[in-house]
């Protein structure tokens, strides 16, 4: 999407919420950090003189989302399509985190947990398993699970390296948000090939909106044409 808006000459400005230590360079200028809430965003959007939003956050980024819809001014999602089971999936659909922690089974299991870091918490109540995560940045603070192995790595993955990471720790079980796109699916893949186990969390529920699922359909929103090679 950055891509498209410096390509086509349109005056953007891309917004990361400063997640991890090192994120991606953008070819549009870019800020980091939250805005302090609606009114926070609001007062942002009204000094830079934005007069539309292209919301292209992770789909359970909520917050965000919500803030962005009450901002005031036209506004669209970008969103990917979220993963469908298809034949030799193993999938549990769960609404939310404790769901997923209460949906892994009593006894010790060994878990790759692929939903971050900052709902570790609500994996407390099963602390008699082995949890697995792949994070982009090292934490800087003790984790909240007893029993865990943390791996350095920023995707996309490839389906043979997931099903290799899998057979290599033991996995039992995979709890994964449904994000949606092809970055993070080949751990479903994997597991797929494995035969184990997906709980997978639903999105969460955002006010009504414009929604594309493609960069060509924001530039036409826009009423910009989805410029060559992009």
């Amino acid at each position: 999407m950055a891509q498209a808006l410096a390509q086509a000459g349109i005056a953007a400005v891309f917004s990361y919420a400063g997640r991890t230590e090192t994120p991606l360079v953008q070819p549009l200028p870019t800020r980091i950090g939250g805005f302090g809430g609606v009114d926070g965003l609001r007062r942002y959007v009204a000094e830079a003189g934005i007069t539309h939003i292209i919301d292209a956050t992770h789909p359970f980024a909520a917050q965000i989302s919500r803030n962005a819809v009450a901002a005031g001014v036209p506004l669209i999602g970008l969103e990917r399509p979220p993963w469908v089971a298809g034949p030799g999936d193993v999938w549990h659909h769960v609404p939310d985190n404790e769901a997923a922690a209460a949906a892994l089974p009593d006894s010790p299991a060994r878990v790759f947990l692929a939903i971050g870091k900052q709902h570790l918490g609500d994996f407390a109540t099963k602390p008699r398993h082995h949890y697995l995560l792949r994070l982009v940045d090292q934490p800087t603070v003790p984790l909240p699970l007893p029993d865990i192995t943390v791996i350095l790595a920023r995707g996309p993955f490839s389906d043979a390296d997931d099903t290799d990471l899998l057979r290599h720790h033991r996995i039992s079980h995979i709890v994964a948000k449904n994000a949606g796109g092809a970055g993070a699916q080949a751990k479903l893949v994997a597991a797929r090939h494995l035969g184990l186990p997906v709980i997978l969390v639903g999105r969460p529920a955002l006010p009504p909106r414009p929604v594309a699922g493609s960069v060509a359909e924001v530039m036409a929103w826009l009423g910009h044409s989805t410029p060559l090679g992009v």
